[in-house]
């Protein structure tokens, strides 16, 4: 790993997803933005901790991750 930055396949072991499901997140314009340097994809640690922050729930019906101010 590039320091700061996961591969296409990094970050698709860290989730246990396949690279195929990255591409496709990719082509769709799901998942984490994504840099192309050189002909390689990376991520950056910081986007996909966001990413990960956005998509928590804490339970199905959510539409959207909790605010961090907000209320418990």
């Amino acid at each position: 790993m590039l320091e700061g930055f996961f591969t296409s396949r990094e970050l698709a072991e860290r989730w246990k997803f396949t690279p195929e499901t990255m591409k496709k997140w990719r082509c769709a314009g799901k998942g984490p933005h994504h840099h192309k340097m050189g002909g390689r994809i990376l991520y950056s640690i910081e986007d996909i901790e966001q990413f990960e922050k956005d998509a928590l729930r804490h339970h199905t019906s959510m539409v959207q991750a909790p605010s961090s101010t907000a209320a418990k």
